[in-house]
């Protein structure tokens, strides 16, 4: 027998993977809370109630999961960065999708964009040899941002290939700017 806390859990997950999907799919102005709630299996009366606002849920369905530390030597930096982005180009990220499609014509999520990333890149700027490591890391952070935006938003040709293919390309690259001139 399942709680009201656990049904009411169930319909959140349900209400913001509803709008993940339709934020990523339309963007933030074209995506409505109705759509939101049709597409959960709910009505918008609920979704108002458990997220408050569009504004609201918009923020949550588009906060962008840290890919979590990148640490060690600029090798390990690598194999780091390579794996979630051999995730990313496995499994559309939903959450990220939603926040850059919506970024174009939403402030506020183009700063979290912004911020997200900016983190990263100071994280690993901090880490890897060399003057120019911040600029390396940016390189990197936009090569991995295109990968991810052109597989999926975009759909541009060539990157429809497999993950595997796309890293045995991008890998070397990603390796290449962690390590420096050197």
């Amino acid at each position: 027998m399942t709680t009201r806390v656990e049904q009411r859990r169930r319909t959140e997950e349900r209400i913001l993977a509803a709008a993940r999907q339709l934020f990523g799919e339309h963007g933030y102005d074209r995506t409505t809370i109705r759509a939101i709630a049709e597409a959960a299996g709910s009505d918008a009366g609920l979704v108002m109630r458990y997220f408050g606002s569009k504004e609201k849920l918009f923020a949550q369905a588009a906060s962008i999961p840290p890919d979590g530390p990148i640490e060690g030597s600029p090798e390990e930096i690598a194999v780091q960065l390579t794996a979630g982005l051999s995730a990313k180009l496995a499994e559309e990220p939903a959450a990220a999708l939603a926040a850059m499609r919506a970024m174009f014509s939403h402030p506020d999520a183009a700063a979290e964009v912004r911020a997200a990333m900016s983190a990263q890149q100071r994280q690993v700027a901090a880490q890897l040899p060399g003057e120019d490591a911040v600029l390396r890391s940016g390189v990197t952070g936009a090569l991995i941002l295109g990968m991810v935006v052109g597989r999926h938003l975009v759909k541009l040709d060539g990157l429809d290939a497999s993950p595997e293919a796309l890293l045995e390309v991008a890998g070397p690259m990603i390796a290449r700017l962690t390590e420096g001139s050197g």
